[in-house]
């Protein structure tokens, strides 16, 4: 699969908030770097802990679960669209549904 906003991911691991999670980020990144899915249910079969949201937005736990990493997926292009990305609290407080990279 091709990361798009991969540096995005990388600018967070280094402020301090986030920099817990620059190796669980780097691992995901690597994982899905080297995975193909063509729906939902293989990307579930895989990452039973992740939260499919619609046909297309997947949520991960990363670092077990103090950060959470909202992705669009285009299955037929092997696309991940990075979105959000923030702990597990302020995820509490976002719609997980309609958030879109410019919030």
């Amino acid at each position: 699969m091709r990361i798009i906003k991969e540096k995005t991911l990388k600018e967070y691991w280094l402020q301090s908030k986030y920099q817990l999670a620059e190796e669980a980020l780097k691992a995901w990144i690597y994982e899905v770097r080297y995975t193909e899915w063509d729906n939902p249910s293989e990307l579930k079969f895989k990452y039973r802990n992740a939260s499919i949201i619609s046909s297309k937005r997947v949520v991960f736990n990363i670092k077990v679960n103090d950060y959470r990493l909202i992705v669009d997926i285009e299955y037929k292009l092997k696309i991940v669209f990075v979105l959000w990305f923030g702990t597990h609290e302020e995820y509490d407080e976002t719609d997980a549904k309609t958030v879109n990279y410019d919030n």
